[in-house]
């Protein structure tokens, strides 16, 4: 794969993360909370990780 087609995923990623910063406005999320937090930490640490990879 090349550094494009990972540029355009990342992007997707990106895009999507908000919908899960979404869900931690609700407040009936109850224990997937934690399911959601880590799962924007994760991708938070993916971004970070592809940028330190791929610096222009």
């Amino acid at each position: 794969m090349d550094k494009t087609k990972l540029q355009t995923r990342i992007n997707l990623i990106k895009n999507k993360r908000e919908s899960l910063v979404k869900l931690l406005d609700k407040p009936d999320l109850g224990s997937l909370r934690t399911d959601v937090v880590q799962a924007l930490e994760e991708l938070d640490e993916l971004i970070e990780e592809f940028n330190l990879t791929f610096a222009n």
